[in-house]
């Protein structure tokens, strides 16, 4: 599975955009790199270049980082201080061809994709990369309760709001640790599963009542299931930690107020692990650009 002619352009972003240089480097893609100029690796076949020197007509894709751009189609540079955005007139310059790849999406790229009529691929949107994440979710959540507690998992009360994909993997590896762990949730095939799973099921809307005896509340829904009301009913020592995209599932304000430790923590996996979360989204960036290659070849 090589990407030999393929000519991508690399802009911004963190340590998780090296393992993507280092994978397709290694796949003998074409890269040139944007916003990496105080980086002191250098990668054999990559080129460092500026945002006004790249020739975008030439390209077959862009990667922009997990957090694409902010809403004035800003993109984040950790090993650069060059002012890099995102266009229109830069996108409307590239070959109809050319796909866009970023981890997540906001307004500005949802109606920027919309008005320069390219493919936007979001990576995280993708049961896989979700998937694959939520193993490095789970290890950086069992870090935060033992950082921010002061009883051992072992034997604790877990609740775990939501089984989708890093729910089931957060409930897993806490039951795995000996900890006592029910799962909320409001679909009967996920309480079904969860039972299956050997652990104790309930029904989000018996969700104040559930809380009562719980040490550590985790949320994995990114709606506001962890009310006032919900807060109010947890003994004083429980902790929250809030995995669900900003701004969470949490009423943080009312339980600062209360005194209750909630944390909000999306974006683990490129905290703890920006090695391994690197290379879930090379994989899978390489595999989407080789089908891409092939469809344009005609060989699909």
């Amino acid at each position: 599975m090589m990407l030999t002619g393929m000519h991508v352009a690399i802009i911004g972003g963190d340590a998780r955009q090296l393992e993507v240089i280092r994978k397709l480097t290694e796949l003998d893609a074409k890269l040139s790199l944007i916003g990496f100029d105080q980086l002191a690796h250098s990668f054999t076949g990559a080129t460092k270049t500026s945002i006004n020197e790249i020739d975008v007509s030439d390209l077959d894709a862009i990667i922009l980082p997990v957090h694409g751009t902010n809403l004035e189609g800003k993109v984040n540079t950790v090993f650069s201080n060059e002012k890099i955005a995102i266009t229109e007139e830069m996108l409307l310059k590239t070959p109809k061809h050319c796909t866009v790849y970023s981890g997540i999406s906001n307004s500005y790229l949802d109606d920027l994709m919309k008005a320069v009529n390219r493919k936007y691929v979001q990576l995280f949107e993708r049961d896989d990369v979700a998937i694959y994440n939520s193993i490095p979710t789970a290890e950086g959540t069992i870090m935060m309760v033992i950082q921010h507690t002061d009883f051992t998992i072992h034997g604790s009360r877990v609740a775990v709001l939501g089984l989708g994909r890093v729910g089931m993997t957060v409930a897993r590896t806490f039951a795995a640790l000996g900890a006592k762990v029910k799962v909320g949730a409001r679909r009967t095939e996920h309480l079904a599963r969860i039972l299956e799973m050997g652990l104790e099921p309930f029904h989000l809307q018996d969700l104040e009542k559930e809380v009562r005896d719980i040490d550590v509340c985790i949320n994995t829904i990114p709606t506001l299931v962890v009310t006032a009301s919900v807060i109010s009913k947890m003994p004083a020592h429980t902790l929250i930690i809030d995995l669900a995209s900003k701004p969470g599932g949490t009423d943080f304000r009312y339980a600062e107020k209360r005194g209750i430790k909630a944390l909000l923590a999306p974006g683990l996996p490129g905290v703890v692990a920006p090695k391994t979360a690197g290379q879930i989204i090379a994989n899978v960036l390489s595999q989407l650009l080789f089908e891409d290659l092939n469809k344009r070849k005609g060989k699909v």
